[in-house]
């Protein structure tokens, strides 16, 4: 299962918060929630967030089996 459990601990680390990537970056509160939600995010979007918080795909994604 795709998690993005990360995704919260890495934003806090750099002190970027939900608002600042709505307000500031252009995310939309769909886009998070689908984040919080743990449901389908397209690539664009990791690849985005990873430029934003300076960070690797593992500090946004992470992959938990069954």
């Amino acid at each position: 299962m795709i998690t993005f459990d990360p995704l919260w601990k890495t934003m806090k680390k750099k002190n970027v918060s939900q608002y600042k990537l709505v307000k500031e970056y252009g995310f939309s509160f769909g886009q998070l929630d689908r984040f919080r939600k743990n449901a389908n995010v397209n690539l664009l979007t990791i690849d985005t967030l990873c430029r934003i918080l300076d960070c690797d795909i593992s500090d946004v994604v992470e992959y938990k089996k069954d």
